[in-house]
């Protein structure tokens, strides 16, 4: 594949993933719109022992996601960017374990609403990471 080709896949799977996660935090910014804001604000407060109060943790969440959404569709520190989505797709995760029956209907197959959410974010990792090595590769 030519270098032309590979910097044009790159921003296009930079560019949706900067969609997705724009679109989710802005959501978060309008209080009962985003479905997963309880989950997420539940999750926030186990992680870490209620020290940040709900009100303010999902505006923080708004804020990371909007600014990871519009550096990566800016194409701004995309590399370092890809690493704080990476990290905060690792956290994604943990109401699996925090909270598996809002996250299943059944054990360990059938998900929720909000287990589709979450399980989607496979799909994002996977293109962060390869976003990540082309970033490594100097692929842009």
């Amino acid at each position: 594949m030519n270098l032309a080709k590979r910097i044009s896949n790159n921003h296009v799977l930079a560019n949706c993933i900067g969609l997705v996660y724009l679109w989710f935090g802005v959501l978060k910014y309008f209080p009962e719109f985003s479905p997963a804001e309880d989950l997420a604000t539940n999750t926030i407060d186990l992680l870490t022992f209620s020290l940040i109060p709900s009100q303010v943790s999902i505006v923080l969440l708004a804020v990371s996601e909007t600014l990871i959404g519009v550096l990566l569709i800016m194409n701004i520190y995309r590399r370092q960017v890809v690493i704080l989505a990476l990290i905060h797709m690792f956290f994604t995760f943990t109401p699996i374990f925090l909270f598996p029956d809002q996250v299943f209907t059944c054990l360990p197959f059938c998900f929720t609403l909000l287990g589709q959410y979450i399980i989607k974010n496979i799909v994002i990792v996977g293109a962060l990471i390869t976003l990540y090595k082309s970033e490594a590769k100097g692929q842009i």
